[in-house]
């Protein structure tokens, strides 16, 4: 069975884009950081329960060398083929090990590095405009969806948002503007139970400060987010990946 048939059995479409959620027209970076989020999903370590797990992100690593190869997107994009005789497809590859190439394992240092970096860039600044446009000014959603955020942040991330919206670079939304005092105060109590939730967590698991037990905690906190995608943990290990290697010059035009 040639790739875009098992796409179309495991998910439903044989359209590459629409199995990672994108866009024709994305960026390179656009399809690596979709492909992450999507295998993350389907990884057989986090999804035991799903039979499919390990078919579906063998499939998903097929799918995003197909994207990653200038040539082999190059036949796809005009053709609606993909060349199965590749070397790319054809060589016995463990995509799991490929797969921990491209998104090495994060430590404690790489997170309280990356935050040190991103708190005040103008990278979180953009970020942070794009969520308040997206969700339509609902704190909730933002903080939920933020790099780096906690309770603590709130307010310059408020101040931000403010001056965006009084420079005239985005709209006023009454959700941010009018926020009721009773919901600003509801998330404050989320945020604490949150962290005494977690406090509590990392007791009975016994963490100290090594350097996956910080990791280990959001990977927990995320559990109870589940709908939220861009989750701080999957955004970061994204964020921190290696460049792909260069793949095999591909075989143009064969059919599947």
């Amino acid at each position: 069975m040639g790739l875009l048939e098992q796409c179309e059995e495991l998910f439903k479409t044989s359209n590459l884009y629409e199995v990672l959620g994108i866009k024709k027209e994305a960026t390179e970076k656009e399809i690596r950081r979709s492909y992450y989020k999507v295998s993350l999903k389907v990884h057989p370590d986090r999804a035991p329960e799903d039979p499919q797990a390990t078919e579906k992100f063998q499939v998903l690593g097929k799918l995003y060398a197909v994207l990653s190869d200038k040539e082999q997107r190059a036949v796809y994009d005009e053709q609606g083929l993909v060349d199965e005789e590749c070397d790319i497809l054809s060589q016995d590859r463990s995509w799991e090990d490929h797969w921990r190439l491209l998104f090495p394992k994060i430590t404690k240092q790489d997170i309280l590095d990356f935050e040190k970096k991103y708190k005040g860039s103008d990278e979180e600044r953009t970020d942070l405009i794009q969520l308040y446009v997206q969700h339509q000014g609902n704190m909730d959603a933002i903080t939920e969806s933020a790099l780096c955020c906690s309770q603590e942040d709130e307010p310059r991330l408020c101040s931000i948002i403010q001056a965006a919206i009084q420079s005239g670079e985005v709209e006023e939304f009454p959700a941010f503007t009018k926020e009721d005092a009773k919901k600003k105060k509801a998330r404050r109590k989320r945020a604490d139970k949150e962290r005494q939730e977690a406090e509590e967590m990392q007791k009975e698991m016994g963490l100290g400060d090594e350097d996956d037990s910080l990791v280990m905690m959001l990977q927990q906190r995320q559990k109870a987010r589940e709908q939220n995608y861009n989750s701080f943990l999957s955004d970061l290990e994204a964020k921190y990946s290696k460049k792909s290697e260069k793949s095999p010059k591909a075989k143009r035009g064969k059919k599947k």
